[in-house]
């Protein structure tokens, strides 16, 4: 039987698989982090430009889930761990030619306080009134359906609009007529079959929340630093592997640069997708089932301003941009105002997000059209016409698994197909959520798993 005793072969160096190879090195177990890029992190990097801190893929985790925290304090990180600006944190969504600020007390797309609402000229007055009927809604069982039908059962299609979708996008990139509610947003399925009301159940969930603190939190100096951390404490190989076969007598053996590399486990901690191939030989059901988690693609632009010529509108901590308004811009984060004490005072940052479901063809414009794509669509959107002193562009193709109706039932089928399979071991976004934090657990849980901890 495959255990820790023999070689672990880790495929893919974002933030899973050093998870994974992190807890191996520190119960002494022999690995290899094979990671074909320059760089390890995946999806995470940092880069300095201006003096500016500019996280190319995420930058932050969601404070309520722990892994990303605890794996921080474990490596001595956590005096460099700031929390967002909750005190001044504002979202505007771009609707009919103009900024419209998102109202106060609005979780997703759940409205917690009656006059921000009832004010805001976001949503229209048959809107605010079925918001309002909503609360006497009754419990109901009606299991699993796309995050669109979910949303305009409750609260209608101006809601999915101009709440659901865009913030939806803004993390998955996805469709919400495609996207999984049970799996995107299971508190509020939860609540649903309790309550039937969203409203009642989050207004009666008030009293028993825990202690307050930030959404976000982040490092001072760029999530770069935890990927640095982690990968100066596992021994990483910048290779890739080209292929996965089952030995007889247990175990397997990867084929690295045309080389065979023996190993009692492997932990696949990359995008389903690249698991594909390299399991072709190993099990055809497990294959078909990983290809079918679809992934959408991503782009990441950086624009630095100097403060003194910014001449645009300071909206908050950023805006969203529905799909029923959208060209190309997804959205706009104000850096400096999300989170403080990453740009200097005289530069203003905005980091621009394109692709998600549908758009997949910005990747392949140059960054010099990128650029005038963004600084058109911004100039229409806030009224900015100064020029960027600099930017930073990073590109990340089918890196966004889509959690489509269905997936918690695939991931059940790959989970137990995987398991069948001894000595190998699935982690990464593509299977019970695609957050840091998420991300964290899934490759530590490999990990226990080799290692035998309970």
């Amino acid at each position: 039987m495959p255990g820790a005793s023999g070689h672990v072969v880790i495929v893919g160096g974002g933030i899973s698989g050093l998870s994974a190879a992190y807890d191996l090195a520190r119960a002494g177990a022999s690995h290899t982090v094979f990671e074909k890029r320059s760089r390890p992190g995946g999806v995470i990097e940092t880069r300095v430009n201006q003096g500016c801190v500019l996280e190319c893929g995420p930058d932050s985790f969601i404070t309520q889930k722990p892994e990303a925290l605890a794996l921080i304090k474990e490596l001595g990180l956590d005096a460099g761990v700031i929390g967002s600006n909750d005190r001044e944190r504002r979202t505007y969504i771009w609707k009919h030619g103009r900024l419209v600020r998102l109202p106060e007390g609005v979780m997703m797309m759940v409205p917690t306080r009656a006059m921000p609402i009832l004010k805001s000229p976001l949503l229209g007055w048959r809107t605010k009134i079925r918001m309002g009927l909503e609360y006497f809604r009754r419990p109901g069982s009606p299991g699993d359906r796309s995050v669109a039908e979910f949303v305009t059962d409750h609260f209608g299609q101006e809601t999915l609009d101009y709440l659901a979708e865009p913030l939806l996008s803004g993390i998955y990139g996805g469709d919400p007529a495609r996207l999984s509610v049970q799996s995107v947003l299971p508190r509020f399925l939860q609540m649903e079959e309790k309550y039937g009301s969203l409203v009642r159940a989050v207004l009666a969930a008030r009293g028993t929340a825990g202690p307050s603190g930030p959404l976000f939190r982040t490092l001072q100096s760029g999530l770069g630093k935890l990927i640095d951390a982690l990968a100066s404490r596992v021994k990483i190989a910048q290779k890739e592997v080209e292929a996965i076969e089952r030995v007889a007598g247990g175990g397997f053996r990867a084929r690295v640069a045309g080389d065979w590399i023996p190993a009692s486990n492997v932990i696949l901690a990359g995008p389903a997708w690249s698991a594909v191939d390299l399991l072709r030989s190993v099990d055809a059901p497990l294959v078909d089932l990983l290809g079918s988690v679809e992934y959408s693609s991503s782009l990441t632009l950086s624009l630095i301003y100097r403060s003194a010529e910014f001449d645009g509108m300071h909206a908050g901590h950023g805006f969203l941009v529905p799909k029923q308004e959208r060209e190309r811009l997804a959205a706009c984060t104000y850096v400096g105002a999300k989170f403080l004490g990453r740009i200097p005072d005289d530069r203003i940052v905005l980091r621009c997000f394109f692709g998600g479901a549908g758009d997949a063809a910005i990747l392949n414009e140059s960054d010099e059209a990128l650029v005038v794509i963004a600084r058109q669509e911004l100039r229409r959107m806030t009224g900015l016409t100064a020029a960027p002193v600099s930017y930073e562009i990073a590109r990340w193709p089918r890196s966004m698994a889509q959690y489509t109706v269905g997936h918690a039932k695939r991931v059940e089928e790959i989970r137990a197909r995987a398991a069948s399979i001894p000595g190998l071991h699935l982690a990464g976004n593509a299977y019970e959520g695609i957050g840091i934090p998420d991300c964290i657990r899934t490759g530590r849980a490999a990990a226990r798993r080799i290692i035998g901890d309970s």
